[in-house]
């Protein structure tokens, strides 16, 4: 008799026993890495064999009359090896859910083998050779090579070339036998990127991306595991790809926010890479011409290797940039200032193309004072404090913290204050009304509704079809258009204005990359910035393109006010239909992690206090978006210097609590949202 060991994709830590169908009667045969129908409780589902016994482990709590046999084994061949399961218990415990849940991230869901699709979308791409690399790339590919350090990064403004180092050092592992993953953020975003892949390894790519189907998936994914694809290409779940002999992963667009999972678990594509190449001893190769602000840190303190490119290759310079102080403009009740207006003009009567760029999804309601242009922060944690008209107060959304709104401003006394914010759909009204002959198209995540709508509005613009292209942060990501000459950022502020320390961040690369759309084909490139802050770090240093003094600044008010990467986060969101039950059960919770912190403190075990000696609760408050989908939320942040205490206060309340009815814990490690 064979005994299972099988998870489930549900939130409970453990594993369940079941016995393999009597022979002659199964297709397949059991074995760890393959999926199994099986009856749990009432219903049919599926399930992950992580162990084999020939005899009833010890652990079991059933006799062995029991235990029911599985219904079927799904899989001819396993779908997951050692190293993934291995990867799979790692995930569970660093982020705080199932084994099954994260195996269910990890491997596609499709019942049966179809032809694969991975290049539905780009098929015809003839193959492409190599590019002559400048001495730079030449420096990067060895040194790489050569490196014997983990982690590296490529290093350079926009156009100068790190997809060809990241192809040419591919290449190199290829022809030694070695498998590639490349990752990119978001595959529709990053057509261009997954060309050149194809172009250059062409039947040997699997692309994993969204427009698969399960079934399509899962034959990707076995031509991974028997090696007919060696270059695997896709967005953040491909990290997970099985394959043989892996030499190495490659992350593009480094400091993208989309390489967090939203859902449980909630797993960050870079920390996965990390722990998978630290554990192969492979390099992982990042790259980014706005990096994150923890690479950038760990580039400095030698923990990443630099590899740098200082200069555009298409013969294109970089864009000289002009930031417009919108306090100083007459807008006319606008968002255009005559200014940028002219600019538009000029380049549409020239046959050029204009893209015009807003972060929509800023707040709206920020308070500023229009005479001296004050904005009120928090006391406590130097963000920005919303104001909720419900309420009528201002908030932080940290920890809680509120006041009245002022009547005056507190800095200079002037009664002139307000709170400001427009869209999209704002600027598009008025683009139409002052260019009535341009031809305008919008992309944001209102404007697309059909399946392929971004990538057939992307192809016109590219064309030529549309003289303006209007957009939110869907436009700033690694697109090339050589008629593009002019790129307008409506307005800079929006996101400074979130209640979240990347803020500064997030705006001073959003800025760098939508400004490097331009001028990437002839010299005479325009960025037009538009801003109620000029002197803020991140609108000034992406202006000038100073990023060095940017990060220096950014890291400076970083380790004053002891948020990443000086200490480390984990954050806890309680949700319920009932604003009352959200609360009490954040309540609770923060009542739970005080005891435990204040009992650990105390502990007989050095080594236990001095682990819990540095760690704080901010909140219970509640959250930004105080209600999603007819759900309130509030959260608390667990903060310190080490991720492990911060963890095992979560894991406590999370497996050692019977949780408050009606209300759901999301529990995230390392968060890069707040909101």
């Amino acid at each position: 008799m064979l005994y299972l060991d099988i998870v489930l994709n549900v939130p409970v830590n453990q594993s369940f026993s079941y016995t393999d169908i009597p022979e002659g009667k199964n297709t397949y045969a059991a074995e760890i890495g393959k999926r199994a129908e099986i009856r749990f409780g009432n219903r049919k589902t599926t399930g992950y064999i992580v162990g084999t016994h020939t005899k009833l482990p010890l652990s079991c709590p059933v006799p062995a009359g029991q235990i029911k046999p599985v219904l079927r084994i799904l899989d001819k061949e396993p779908l997951f090896s050692r190293e993934l399961l291995s990867l799979a218990v790692w995930i569970s415990k660093f982020y705080l859910c199932s084994v099954g849940e994260a195996i269910a991230a990890m491997i596609p869901s499709g019942r049966r083998e179809t032809n694969a699709g991975g290049f539905s979308f780009s098929a015809e791409i003839p193959e492409k050779e190599p590019l002559e690399l400048s001495k730079e790339q030449q420096q990067a590919v060895k040194d790489i090579s050569e490196s014997k350090n983990v982690m590296q990064y490529v290093y350079g403004m926009t156009g100068s070339g790190k997809t060809e180092v990241f192809l040419q050092t591919a290449e190199n592992l290829l022809k030694q036998g070695k498998g590639v993953i490349y990752l990119v953020p978001e595959i529709s975003l990053t057509r261009q990127v997954t060309e050149s892949v194809i172009s250059r390894f062409g039947q040997t790519v699997a692309v994993l991306h969204s427009g698969l189907t399960p079934s399509q998936r899962l034959s990707e994914w076995n031509r991974i595991i028997h090696r007919e694809a060696r270059v695997i290409v896709g967005a953040r779940s491909a990290v997970f790809a099985p394959v043989p002999d892996l030499g190495m992963i490659i992350i593009d667009e480094e400091h993208d926010g989309s390489y967090k999972s939203g859902t449980t678990p909630r797993y960050h594509a870079r920390q996965v890479a990390m722990y998978r190449c630290a554990k192969l001893g492979i390099p992982l190769v990042m790259g980014s011409a706005t990096p994150s602000v923890e690479a950038w840190y760990q580039m400095k303190t030698g923990k990443i290797v630099p590899h740098l490119l200082t200069r555009r290759l298409a013969g294109g310079s970089l864009p000289e940039i002009t930031c417009i102080d919108l306090t100083k403009t007459n807008t006319k009740g606008g968002c255009l200032s005559q200014e940028l207006e002219d600019q538009i003009h000029n380049t549409i009567s020239r046959r050029k193309q204009v893209i015009l760029f807003l972060n929509r999804r800023g707040f709206n309601h920020f308070f500023r004072c229009n005479t001296c242009g004050f904005e009120l922060t928090c006391k406590n944690c130097s963000v920005p404090l919303t104001y909720h008209k419900s309420e009528n107060r201002l908030r932080c959304h940290y920890c809680g913290w509120s006041m009245e709104p002022p009547h005056a401003c507190p800095k200079c006394g002037s009664v002139d204050i307000g709170y400001s914010g427009f869209g999209t759909e704002f600027v598009e009204a008025e683009v139409k009304a002052k260019f009535p002959a341009a031809r305008v198209v919008r992309i944001d995540t209102d404007s697309l509704t059909a399946k392929g709508e971004l990538q057939k509005k992307l192809d016109a613009f590219k064309k030529g079809d549309y003289d303006i292209l209007l957009g939110t942060q869907m436009v700033a990501k690694g697109l090339n258009f050589p008629k593009l000459q002019l790129v307008g950022v409506v307005l800079a502020d929006t996101g400074l204005h979130m209640p979240d320390f990347r803020a500064s961040e997030r705006t001073f690369s959003l800025i760098t990359q939508v400004a490097g759309r331009a001028g990437r084909f002839f010299p005479d490139g325009k960025v037009f910035v538009q801003s109620y802050n000029p002197s803020r770090d991140a609108i000034v240093y992406a202006c000038s393109g100073n990023s060095e003094s940017f990060y220096e600044k950014e890291l400076k008010t970083r380790r004053l006010l002891n948020f990443p990467p000086f200490s480390r986060l984990v954050r806890l969101v309680f949700r319920s239909p009932s604003a009352q039950t959200a609360a009490s059960a954040a309540e609770e919770a923060a009542g739970i992690f005080s005891a435990s912190i204040r009992e650990n403190s105390e502990a007989k075990d050095f080594a236990v206090q001095k682990l819990f000696s540095d760690v704080e609760i901010l909140g219970p408050s509640e959250c930004p978006l105080a209600k999603i989908a007819m759900n309130y939320r509030y959260q608390i942040l667990l903060r310190a210097q080490k991720i492990r205490p911060l963890q095992m206060l979560a894991g406590h309340l999370l497996y050692d609590y019977k949780q408050i009815q009606n209300a759901y814990i999301e529990i995230d490690v390392d968060p890069v949202n707040l909101l």
